[in-house]
Order: structure tokens, then sequence, then C-alpha cells
């Protein structure tokens, strides 16, 4: 399905997010499909999210109220789950994006894609990993662009060759993924590396390393060879593992 005919619905827990991430956050959503659908859900009575409301108004989302009955309790969870309910059973969209940092939606990710939607959830590195395994793709808050000087400094750095080659898990993702995807020659197509990468780990994304594409993430491990293809009216990048020169 293209993605500006794909329709989502975007949920936002205000308790669990950074208001500071709404730019980047809209961004990265608009690369997955069309919001038409944007709500966020909190106590707008508290001051503590004072700082949303500029940023509602500037990027139409569309506040909903949701009184703190118990203290200890946390009411903006089911209404948010309420809410996804309703919007699923209406069959109007094509996926969903769950914005928080908790884990009470590990269970509404997994309802949503038995369902046949896709799911992508936001959060900080500090989600629990159930949340994030339960969605198609989870993008961390960090890697996302932000308008300050101290949000990007707070971006992660780009790791050198040798730090990359040191993180066993990541090079075990690549060299299976790539054996996985590979044909007779070695070769395997760069969009099903990703593919195969993303149904294994969900929260991978090559920003986490400091690299704005998976392409430059492998380039920079230095152990594999990529190549360049032009295929019908496209460009695409093929990679295999680095042959040995004799």
């Amino acid at each position: 399905m293209a993605h500006d005919t794909t329709k989502l619905a975007v949920l936002i827990d205000a308790d669990n997010a950074r208001p500071a991430i709404v730019e980047g956050l809209l961004a990265e959503i608009a690369k997955y499909g069309t919001a038409h659908v944007k709500r966020i859900y909190g106590d707008w009575t508290k001051p503590d999210l004072n700082g949303w409301k500029e940023a509602l108004l500037r990027h139409s989302i569309q506040p909903i109220q949701q009184f703190r009955y118990t203290v200890g309790k946390n009411a903006t969870d089911s209404a948010m789950i309420i809410d996804a309910m309703d919007l699923l059973y209406a069959e109007r969209f094509d996926g969903f994006c769950i914005v928080s940092s908790d884990s009470d939606f590990t269970r509404l990710a997994s309802r949503i894609r038995e369902s046949g939607r896709i799911v992508y959830g936001f959060g900080e590195r500090k989600t629990p990993e159930p949340f994030r395994t339960a969605c198609d793709k989870f993008i961390y808050t960090e890697v996302l662009a932000g308008s300050t000087a101290a949000e990007a400094e707070a971006a992660p750095k780009q790791r050198s060759a040798k730090e990359l080659r040191g993180d066993s898990h990541l090079m075990n993702m690549l060299r299976h993924a790539i054996e996985a995807a590979s044909d007779d020659t070695g070769w395997a197509g760069l969009g099903a590396i990703g593919s195969i990468i993303n149904k294994q780990s969900p929260d991978f994304d090559s920003r986490n390393y400091g690299f704005a594409k998976l392409s430059g993430l492998i380039k920079g491990v230095g152990l594999f060879d990529t190549e360049e293809r032009q295929i019908g009216n496209g460009k695409h990048i093929y990679v295999r593992p680095r042959v040995p020169k004799k």
C-alpha cells in the first residue's frame, strides 16, 4: 500500500511523551502514511501539561481531557485504549501510531496487530521491551530531530567502525539478514535486508547508531561490499559480505 494512501490514527499519551518531540514525531509518521486522526490524552487541568498547549494548536492535535480520579491510577491509559478500540472497530484506518513509553499499551498493540493493522510505537529508550516488541516497528523518540541545541546534543552520535564491529548483537543481525536475503551470487537487496531485520527486532533503527540510513550503517561497519544497480526507473543498493582480496 502506498504511503500517501495509508490512513493512520495517532494517539499520544501526554503523561509519557515530551512536547519537544512533536515536529520530529509528525515528520516521522509522514513516512508511513497520513495522520487522519491526531489525539493526545491527559489531564489538561494540571500545570505539568502546559508545555503541550502551543504544540497542539500549531499541529492541529486534539486534546482529550481525562481527569485523574484516583491518585496513582493512570486514567489516561484507559481512555486511550478505549478510543483505540473504537477506531479499530470503525475499520477506517490502516495503522495506528501509539506514542508512549508505558508498557500498559503492550496488549493494545498486540490486539491491533491481530486485527491485521500495522502498529508503530514511539517512546523513549526506557520503554519496556514487551511494548517495543509488540509493535510492528518501534522508534525511539531520542532519534527524532529536536528543535534545540540540547536535544541535538542528546541525539545518538555516529559510532566508529570499531564500535560497530564490537556490537555482537548488531553484527549478528546484519550477517543473518544479509544471508537470508542473498541470492545465489551472495548479493542481497538492501530493502529485503531491512525488512528481515525489522521483523526480528522492531526497535532496530540505524539512527540509534548515528546513521541516517541503513546503507550508511552497513558501509560504516566496513565489512560488507555494496553495489548500486539501476533497476527500472530506480536505483537499488545490494550488499554482500566483503570478499577477501587474494
